[in-house]
C-alpha cells in the first residue's frame, strides 16, 4: 500500500508542476487554485489506476 501511495503522492506533484506551467500560459484561474486541481487529479487519477491495473497487490 505504501508504494501505491508514493507513486500516487509523486503523480500528484508532478502535474501540481505541471500546472504551474499552465499558469504561466493562462490567467483564468489563481495559482492556488491550478496547483491543488492538478494535484488532486494527479493523486486521484494514478490511485484509481493502480487500483484496477491490481499494482501494489502482493
Amino acid at each position: 500500500m505504501t508504494t501505491v501511495l508514493t507513486t500516487s503522492l509523486l503523480t500528484g506533484v508532478f502535474c501540481a508542476l505541471f500546472a504551474v506551467v499552465i499558469d504561466l500560459v493562462t490567467d483564468a484561474l489563481s495559482m492556488s487554485v491550478v496547483i491543488g486541481l492538478a494535484f488532486v487529479s494527479g493523486f486521484l487519477g494514478s490511485l484509481f489506476a493502480q487500483v484496477v491495473l491490481g499494482k501494489g497487490r502482493k
